[in-house]
């Protein structure tokens, strides 16, 4: 792993962001308790403003951080967000690369990285029906980019083998993050205090994680991520898929519809491990068995 120093004797800048359905006090209450003597930026979204649409959310975010520039233009930076308020700053970041060398740390708690499956459910077509569009959206490649830069922790919660109840653990997940899961739903985990220790650890040694090495399943993964509209799936129903491909190394591709005729595919190592899941709508169906059928042609 590459380790990035933190600035030890001279005070940074704490931003921590609260997300959906939510204000501003849990978050603050979490920051506070991490860095008490840290100057804390907690912008308040408004409860039901968070129904609506990200973007407007992002600009008010975007205008409290650019008032805390000017106000403390050599101040480093770390920020903390939960669930939407991960995405909120992942967007943040793409669009002010120039910000990354003042940010030492990036902790995202219960963010649906790669997009949260109910908003999938919700908004199928990307219509733009309230939040849901905004939340369904997959934002790996954007998160990828940042975390190969700024030391990023990703923290999820796992109550039933797989989520926090509303997010997915593999929604989590991307290339180069430090990955954590602690067994909290998703409301309780933005300021649990198991958060703490694990935000603390990572602040005394943060790392930017290497790129998992080369493998059957890896690959498998890497290219049924990139098909229009697929959604990740939970790893429930994994089991009751039957084997479509053995690749090389003895990992497998497996593919099930549920009862309403989803199509899901499901990824699983040479040690017969649960690796990856995704499903698709009638209308990115095609796309998927185009590229199952490319894989199982390899």
């Amino acid at each position: 792993m590459q380790s990035r120093p933190m600035t030890q004797a001279s005070p940074f800048l704490l931003f921590a962001q609260h997300g959906w359905a939510d204000t501003h006090h849990a978050i603050q209450g979490l920051a506070q308790s991490l860095a008490p003597h840290a100057t804390i930026i907690a912008p308040d979204l408004g409860w039901w403003k968070t129904w609506w649409r990200i973007h407007p959310l992002i600009a008010t975010v975007e205008q409290a951080a650019l008032q805390t520039l000017r106000t403390h233009p050599d101040h480093p930076w770390r920020i903390i967000g939960h669930s939407m308020g991960g995405l909120i700053w992942l967007e943040l970041l793409q669009r002010h690369p120039d910000w990354w060398s003042r940010v030492e740390a990036l902790v995202l708690v219960a963010s649906p990285v790669g997009g949260a499956d109910l908003g999938r459910i919700l908004d199928p077509f990307g219509w733009g029906l309230g939040i849901a569009a905004d939340l369904g959206a997959n934002r790996r490649a954007i998160a990828a980019q940042i975390a190969a830069q700024i030391p990023t922790l990703s923290i999820a919660g796992d109550v039933d083998g797989g989520s926090d109840r509303t997010v997915l653990v593999q929604s989590t997940q991307f290339n180069h993050a430090t990955q954590r899961t602690l067994p909290h739903a998703h409301a309780p985990l933005k300021n649990h205090p198991d958060l703490i220790p694990l935000i603390h650890q990572f602040w005394a040694h943060p790392t930017i994680a290497p790129l998992p090495p080369p493998s059957d399943h890896h690959s498998a993964i890497a290219h049924l991520r990139t098909v229009p509209g697929i959604t990740d799936a939970h790893p429930r129903d994994a089991t009751r898929a039957p084997i479509q491909h053995r690749f090389p190394d003895g990992s497998t591709l497996r593919l099930w519809h549920n009862p309403f005729g989803v199509l899901h595919v499901f990824v699983f190592d040479a040690d017969g491990d649960y690796q990856y899941g995704g499903f698709v709508g009638r209308r990115d169906r095609a796309a998927l068995l185009a590229t199952v059928d490319h894989l199982t042609s390899l």
